[in-house]
C-alpha cells in the first residue's frame, strides 16, 4: 500500500523527475544566522535547544569557531541527547543540500551515535562524529514535498546518550533544484486485502499521573483523605512548584495539608495510632464554648446533587456531638448536615449522605465538635452519589462510547516505583504515598481490585504492567500469582480475603516501563537490563505460564538487542513515540504517520537481520502513541487537543491499518486528562477531538484492510472491508486549507454508491472542545450519494477534516 510522505530521503527511489535548476540558491541566505554571529549572551539568533535525555551544557563558544570566531556548541559529563535547532523554511518540491562543520573533543558515543546534524523526525542524518577531532564538515541531502519548513538539529548524541565536547558552526543549506509534484491519481483495489487490523489498535494507557485518574476517573472530591500532610495553621496546600521534587511546574500541586483548622490551631493536633500504625491520624480537641475542627475547600457542588461519604472516626465524648456539613454558602441555611454520637474509643467506619441545596464552585465538607472530650479522624471521603463502583458516572459514559478494548496501567514512568501491594486490602487503611516519578501524592485509592473493576465496567481486558525499575522478580512472580492464581495458593487467599476469592484471569503483562531512558527508576544498561528482563518472566511464568508479556522496547539498538537475546521470553515488543506541535498543520499531521512508518519498517528490518526472528512473529505493541504539546490547561500534562491534532491521530490510526502485518496493539496514552482524549474539569466531562476520532473509527471502520495503489495527493486515504465484506469503509483526511476533490475509484468489487457519511470538520484548525460547553467539533453522520465520475466516484473532502463513508457492497 502506497504511503505519503511530506519528506522523502533523495536517496529513496520515487517517481519524481528532478528539475535542475539554471541557479543553485545562494546557499549561506538559508539558514538564519548559520555562521552564529548573532548572539548575546548565551541566546543564539535563530536557534533554540532542546534535551531529551541527560544533563547537557549548552553554550557559545567566543572564539571557538572555525576562524577563530563564535559558534555553539553542547558538552556532557554525565552523558546526554540534545540539540541546537532551528526552524528553516524550505520550498515544497525541491531538493536540498546541508552542509555543517564540527569539531569534537574527547567525544565518546555511548549508547548514541556522537556529533552529527540532522531533520528532526526525519531518518536523513549525517555522519556522526566522535573522539578528538578538527573541523570536519559533514553533509546530508534531502527532498521536500508539501513541506515549507524542516527542523535541524545540530545533534548531541543521537538516539542515545553521549558524553564529551561537540562544537558546530558554519551551517549552509542549498537548494538544488526543483522536483515534479505527483500527479494525483489512486485506485483501492478491494481484491487485495492484508492481515486483519487488531482490535487490540484501539486500547488506551492510562496511569498515576495528574488528572487521569484521581480527578478525571475516580469520583473522590477530596484531597489528601488520609492525611498524608499534617494540618497545621499554615494553611497553603497549593504551589505552583514542589521544592520536594525535580519537577518545576506551572500548574498548581498539591504540597501541603488541604485542611484548614475550623477554631484553635492547638485544638489540632496529629497523633500516631495503633490501628493505623504507618502513619498519624487527626485529633480535634473539643471546646465547650465553640465548635473546633477541620475543613476543605475547593468543592464544587451542585444545586440538587447527592453526595455520599464516609467517615473512619474515634472518639470519647464527655458531652457533645460531632457535626459533618456540606456547605455551599456561608449561611446556616447554606448547609446541609449530620450529627454523629454513637462514638466509640476504636475506630468506626461510618457512612453519611448529603445535598447540596445551591451551586458553589467553592463548596467545603466540614468535620467539627463542640462539647468535652476529643476525637480522631483517620480518614474521610466524599463521592458524588451516583459514582459506578467509585468511578465518576460522566467519565465512564464517555469511556463506554470510547469502547477500548484493553487498557494498560499503572504506568508509565510511575510504575517503576510503585509498590502494588500498596493498593491492596481496606482503602481507608492502605497508605498514601509520593507520586514516585511525577508530582503530587497517591492514595492508593486505585490499586488492582479497583483497576480490575474498571476494566470489567468497560468490558475490556487488562494489561498489568510490573515494576522492572525499582522491583524484582519474586514480587512480580507474587503479583502474578495474586492476579491468576488458585485460591488455595498463598496469594489467592489474600485475593479471596481482599473480597475476590476467584481468579482475575489476566492474559496481558508488560514487562517494565521504557528502561532504556535515564528519566526511569532502575535504569540500566541493555546488558544488564536483558538478565533482568529474563528473570522477570521466567519467574511469572513459573506462577501461570499462560500469560503474554510485553518486553520494552526503543527502535534502534535497544530493540535490536532485545529481540536478539529475549525472544523467547517475549509476545510482543512496545514502542513508544510522541509528537510536538509544527507550525504547518500539514506538516503536523504528517509527523504522526511517519513516526507509526519508521517504527514499523525498523521492526521489519530486525526480522532480516536476526535469524530466527521472523520465524516467532513477534509483533509491536505501540503502548503509547499521541502529540505531547502545550499548555497545561488539565492539570500535569493536561494538554488541550485541536482540531489539527484529530487529524493527525486519523492519519495515525490510517497508518496502523497499512502496518497490520507487523503492528498489532496500540495504546493512546493517556485517556483523560494527561495527554487525553477525554477531558474533564470537577464536575464535566467532554470528549477532546482526539477522542472523537478514535471513537468514529473504533465503532464505524472496518476491518479488514485493502490495498491503495497511486498517489492521493495531499488527502491521507485508507480502505477496510468489514469483518462480513458487506461494507467498504474509506477513510479520507484531509489537512489542508482548501477543499479537495478526489476521484475513488474501487476495483475488484462492486460497491454501491449510497454512502454513509462521518464527518469531523472546521474551518479553524486550532478549534477545541470544552467539557462544559457545547462541543465545536462534533462528528456528523449524513446520508449522500457519490456521483459517477470519468475515473470513479466523486468525494470532495472540506478544508480540515475527517471523513469516513461506509459503502454497501452490492
Amino acid at each position: 500500500m502506497r504511503l505519503n510522505r511530506f519528506l522523502l530521503r533523495a536517496t529513496s527511489t520515487c517517481a519524481f523527475v528532478l528539475l535542475l535548476a539554471t541557479q543553485a540558491t545562494a546557499a549561506t541566505a538559508l539558514v538564519p544566522n548559520g555562521d552564529f554571529a548573532q548572539a548575546q549572551g548565551q541566546n543564539v539568533s535563530g536557534w533554540r535547544t532542546t534535551t531529551w535525555t541527560g544533563t547537557p551544557r549548552f553554550f557559545v563558544s567566543p572564539d571557538g569557531g572555525r576562524e577563530n570566531s563564535q559558534c555553539i556548541a553542547i558538552e556532557s559529563t554525565q552523558g546526554a541527547d540534545a540539540s541546537w535547532h532551528a526552524n528553516i523554511p524550505v520550498e515544497p518540491f525541491s531538493q536540498y543540500r546541508l552542509t555543517a562543520w564540527i569539531r569534537t573533543q574527547d567525544l565518546e558515543p555511548g549508547s548514541g551515535r556522537g556529533a552529527q546534524i540532522n531533520l528532526h523526525g526525519e531518518e536523513e542524518r549525517s555522519t556522526a562524529i566522535s573522539g578528538t577531532t578538527d573541523w570536519t564538515q559533514v553533509e546530508l541531502n534531502f527532498t521536500t514535498r508539501e513541506s515549507n519548513r524542516v527542523w535541524v538539529n545540530a545533534l548531541f548524541g543521537g538516539w542515545g546518550s553521549s558524553t564529551g565536547t561537540a562544537f558546530f558552526d558554519d551551517f549552509e543549506l542549498e537548494r538544488l533544484g526543483a522536483v515534479e509534484a505527483p500527479k494525483v491519481g489512486f485506485e483501492i483495489q478491494a481484491d487485495q486485502i492484508g492481515p486483519d487490523i487488531s482490535p487490540y489498535i484501539y486500547s488506551q494507557f492510562i496511569e498515576h499521573l495528574g488528572r487521569c485518574i484521581y480527578g478525571g476517573m475516580w469520583a473522590e472530591m477530596l484531597e489528601d483523605r488520609k492525611f498524608f500532610f499534617p494540618i497545621t495553621e499554615r494553611y497553603r496546600p497549593w504551589r505552583n512548584s514542589d521544592p520536594d521534587t525535580r519537577f518545576k511546574t506551572h500548574y498548581p500541586i498539591l504540597v501541603g495539608s488541604p485542611w484548614r483548622i475550623i477554631g484553635d490551631a492547638e485544638t489540632i493536633e496529629m497523633v500516631a495510632s495503633n490501628e493505623f500504625p504507618h502513619r498519624s491520624v487527626a485529633q480535634i480537641q473539643l471546646q465547650p464554648n465553640q465548635a473546633t475542627g477541620i475543613e476543605q475547600l475547593d468543592l464544587e457542588l451542585l444545586e440538587g446533587k447527592q453526595y455520599n461519604g464516609r467517615i473512619v472516626i474515634a472518639g470519647s465524648l464527655d458531652s457533645g456531638s460531632v457535626r459533618i456539613g456540606l456547605h455551599w454558602g456561608d449561611g446556616q441555611e447554606q448547609q446541609d448536615s449530620v450529627l454523629l454520637s454513637d462514638l466509640t474509643e476504636t475506630f468506626q467506619t461510618i457512612p453519611f449522605n448529603l445535598q447540596a441545596g445551591g451551586y458553589s464552585g467553592n463548596g467545603r465538607l466540614s468535620i467539627t465538635g463542640q462539647g468535652a472530650g476529643a476525637i480522631q479522624v483517620a480518614a474521610v471521603s466524599l463521592m458524588p452519589a451516583d459514582n459506578v463502583e467509585g468511578f465518576r458516572a460522566d467519565t465512564l459514559a464517555l469511556l463506554r462510547e470510547l469502547n477500548a478494548p484493553l487498557y494498560r496501567w499503572p504506568g508509565g514512568n510511575f510504575v517503576s516505583g510503585y509498590e502494588w501491594r500498596d493498593g491492596l486490602g481496606n482503602p481507608d487503611h492502605r497508605p498514601t504515598r509520593r507520586n514516585p516519578a511525577w508530582t503530587g501524592i497517591d492514595t492508593n485509592d486505585v490499586g488492582l481490585h479497583e483497576f480490575i473493576t474498571f476494566c470489567r465496567l468497560l468490558n475490556a481486558e487488562p494489561l498489568v504492567v510490573v515494576n522492572t525499575g525499582f522491583g524484582d522478580p519474586y514480587s512480580a512472580a507474587q503479583e502474578v500469582q495474586y492476579i491468576n492464581g488458585a485460591p488455595d495458593s498463598p496469594m489467592g487467599r489474600l485475593r479471596s480475603e481482599n473480597g475476590h476469592p476467584e481468579p482475575f484471569d489476566v492474559t496481558w503483562f508488560g514487562i517494565g516501563n521504557e528502561m532504556y531512558g535515564d528519566w526511569q527508576l532502575g535504569h540500566m544498561s541493555l546488558n544488564h537490563y536483558i538478565i533482568k528482563h529474563n528473570l522477570f518472566v521466567d519467574r511469572m511464568r513459573e506462577e501461570d505460564p499462560n500469560i503474554k508479556v510485553i518486553t520494552v522496547g526503543d527502535a534502534g539498538e535497544w530493540s535490536r538487542g532485545m529481540l536478539q537475546r529475549t525472544a523467547d521470553r517475549t509476545d510482543l515488543i512496545s514502542e513508544h513515540f510522541y509528537c510536538q506541535e509544527r507550525d504547518s498543520v500539514i506538516e503536523h499531521v504528517a509527523q504522526m504517520r511517519d513516526n507509526v512508518r519508521r517504527k514499523a519498517n525498523a521492526h521489519r528490518g530486525y526480522r532480516e537481520e536476526i535469524p530466527g526472528l521472523a520465524a516467532r512473529n513477534i509483533t509491536i505493541a505501540m503502548d503509547e502513541w499521541n502529540y505531547w504539546y502545550g499548555p497545561h490547561v488539565f492539570g500535569e500534562l493536561g494538554t488541550r487537543y485541536f482540531m489539527k491534532d484529530a487529524l493527525g491521530i486519523a492519519v495515525g490510526l490510517h497508518e496502523f491499518f497499512r502496518n497490520s502485518d507487523i503492528i498489532t496493539m496500540a495504546q493512546y496514552a493517556q485517556t483523560v486528562n494527561v495527554i487525553g482524549c477525554i477531558k474533564t474539569t470537577r464536575t464535566e466531562a467532554a470528549f477532546a477531538t482526539t477522542g472523537l476520532v478514535l471513537k468514529l473509527y473504533r465503532k464505524e471502520f472496518g476491518t479488514i484492510p485493502v490495498q491503495i495503489e497511486g498517489e492521493t495527493g495531499l488527502v491521507d486515504v485508507m480502505a477496510a472491508l468489514t469483518a462480513d465484506r458487506k461494507t467498504l469503509t474509506i477513510g479520507l483526511v484531509n489537512p489542508t486549507d482548501q477543499e479537495q476533490v478526489l476521484s475513488i475509484p474501487v476495483a475488484g468489487l462492486n460497491v454501491s454508491p449510497e454512502a454513509t457519511q462521518f464527518q469531523m470538520a472546521h474551518a479553524d484548525p486550532m478549534t477545541y472542545n470544552e467539557p462544559g460547553a457545547e462541543p465545536a467539533i462534533v462528528i456528523e453522520e449524513t446520508q449522500l450519494t457519490l456521483e459517477d465520475g470519468e475515473e470513479g466516484m466523486q468525494f470532495t473532502a472540506p478544508p480540515y477534516s475527517v471523513n469516513l463513508l461506509r459503502l454497501p457492497v452490492k
